[in-house]
């Protein structure tokens, strides 16, 4: 019996942190959200449009692979902001109005959860579990 040999094309390189950008993002974010008791499934789906987007966006400047992880979680807040109110809400600050941290830096690796009220670095992307003991991060619906 013969055997066929098919060529394998492995993808490129680029191609391969692309994707594993675009997957570690996905996972970070999600992590964060579940932190927050957010993931449903509506929510998620936001992580997904985010990912499809970022990766056009990647694919068009790929030395942006770097940034993903950041700009899925702005996106996926800015979203959340539209539907169902602030997301994280900040678990530093007690007293005054309820406040979303932001990502820092805006445009940059390792981005991080930041409340800037208080000037302090919460958590990074992907570890809210950690800094929220896994609740309280949640939308505020307002």
């Amino acid at each position: 019996m013969a055997s066929s040999s098919v060529p394998s094309s492995s993808p490129s390189p680029s191609v391969s942190a692309l994707e594993q950008a675009l997957h570690a993002a996905r996972a970070l974010v999600i992590a964060d959200l579940v932190a927050g008791e957010v993931a449903e499934a509506d929510v998620v789906s936001m992580v997904e449009e985010s990912v499809v987007q970022r990766r056009w966006w990647v694919e068009q400047w790929p030395e942006g692979v770097t940034y993903v992880a950041g700009l899925v979680a702005q996106d996926v807040q800015d979203a959340l902001l539209e539907t169902y109110g602030r997301w994280p809400l900040c678990p530093v600050c007690d007293d005054g109005d309820p406040h979303a941290l932001e990502v820092e830096p805006e445009l940059g690796p390792d981005p991080h959860w930041v409340c800037h009220k208080a000037g302090v670095s919460v958590a990074p992307v992907g570890a809210l579990g950690a800094a929220t003991g896994g609740s309280g991060g949640g939308a505020d619906g307002s």
